[in-house]
């Protein structure tokens, strides 16, 4: 049986936005690139991956296009690398940078690694919370506050109540 990769998908452009993917670890990043664009009603661009740190610094890149400059620090072409040689441990992150001149990305976290359901045919989207921001013009995303403060909102009932007294 194979195994299946969850991810969990974020933009820094809205809060609200999130996606939940689940694809096989043995995806090729090119593959994955081409699912997340259809997914997210994209057209076709440049894009990278870049593998990055508990920071979300950018690591080592993988393009969609080859650039010929592999080597041991240049990037690779996506369609030589597999999901499953870069993601190696839970919480593992990967950024997609789909706007290269815009420096625009979606930042993607490996949630959980698990078995694949028989029947099941992956890649597959889980869970989706707003709309994608828009590809190509970034003041139409205006962000409209964040998924946290939704699901927070029914305890925002003592906001601005200074009767209650903090201290027991």
């Amino acid at each position: 049986m194979s195994m299946i990769f969850k991810f969990r998908m974020l933009s820094d452009e809205n809060d609200n936005f999130v996606r939940d993917f689940e694809v096989m670890y043995d995806m090729s990043l090119l593959d994955f690139h081409n699912f997340i664009t259809r997914s997210l009603e994209y057209d076709e661009c440049m894009a990278s991956f870049f593998t990055a740190d508990d920071r979300w610094e950018r690591v080592r890149e993988f393009t969609a296009m080859d650039m010929g400059a592999g080597g041991e620090d240049g990037p690779l072409p996506m369609s030589e690398v597999l999901l499953g040689q870069v993601m190696r441990r839970i919480h593992d992150r990967l950024i997609w940078l789909f706007d290269m001149f815009g420096n625009r990305a979606y930042y993607l976290e490996l949630l959980e690694a698990k078995e694949a359901e028989p029947g099941r045919s992956y890649p597959r989207v889980v869970f989706e919370h707003a709309p994608a921001p828009d590809q190509y013009d970034p003041e139409e995303n205006e962000d409209e506050g964040s998924i946290f403060d939704e699901m927070m909102g029914d305890f925002n009932e003592f906001d601005g109540d200074d009767s209650y007294d903090d201290e027991y």
